[in-house]
């Protein structure tokens, strides 16, 4: 049973069986198979006509573009249908996007990219074990009454606090390049002013970039990350 936001990826190989529904009717109906039962809604869909061995794939960009606009899984009927490269799907999964296979167990977080990337994924796999264990331990301790964090004489240098701050930047830059269609069929519908760019954002549901709805404030930010 499926929660959540979704975005549908669907690819066929030739434009024959995108305009008959060949093998693409099959892959809908895997992936509403898939979403049966739960809180759900599929944000988007996006079809592909391309051969599995060509990695230039313009309709997944944007439906990952979308995934990450609305903080979505994307979700794939069959694992051939998306890529049949280990690097290809390696890259993929680095995007920052929760891939979903209808053909494959429900398997999120570290355990599933490592089925998914095997052996080239095992440092992956480790620091999302290490991270979830030091997450038990420090919730483990916060019970017991532990005090946690404070000033224990670690200063980060200006070169660790340089390169926090463009991680950031890149963050921002990033959201925003995936904002920016969106921004310009607002524009284009006539929303030209903050207030009307935000209220065009909320009305499709696109969530804030730390979530919540948006703001004149928050969409400024965003034009600044554009125009940098």
């Amino acid at each position: 049973m499926a929660n959540g936001a979704f975005v549908s990826y669907c690819r066929v190989s030739t434009a024959r069986q995108g305009r008959s529904g060949l093998g693409l009717d099959a892959q809908r109906a895997a992936v509403a198979g898939y979403l049966n039962g739960g809180d759900w809604r599929v944000v988007g869909e996006f079809v592909e006509v391309e051969s599995g061995k060509n990695d230039a794939r313009p309709e997944l960009a944007r439906a990952l573009a979308c995934a990450r606009l609305h903080r979505a899984a994307l979700v794939v009927a069959k694992v051939d249908r998306l890529t049949r490269s280990l690097a290809f799907l390696s890259r993929l999964l680095e995007a920052g996007v929760d891939v979903r296979f209808c053909d494959l167990p429900q398997i999120e977080g570290p355990t599933g990219r490592f089925m998914l990337q095997q052996m080239a994924a095992v440092a992956e796999l480790e620091a999302g074990m290490i991270a979830d264990r030091t997450r038990k331990a420090l919730a483990a301790a916060k019970a017991r009454g532990v005090k946690l964090g404070g000033d224990r004489g670690a200063r980060l240098s200006d070169a660790q606090r340089a390169q926090g701050r463009a991680a950031l930047s890149a963050r921002a830059k990033a959201r925003a390049a995936d904002l920016a269609p969106v921004m310009a069929e607002l524009r284009a519908s006539g929303a030209t002013s903050l207030a009307g760019l935000a209220a065009g954002l909320n009305d499709r549901g696109v969530p804030a970039s730390r979530g919540g709805r948006w703001s004149p404030v928050q969409v400024a930010r965003v034009l600044r990350d554009l125009a940098a």
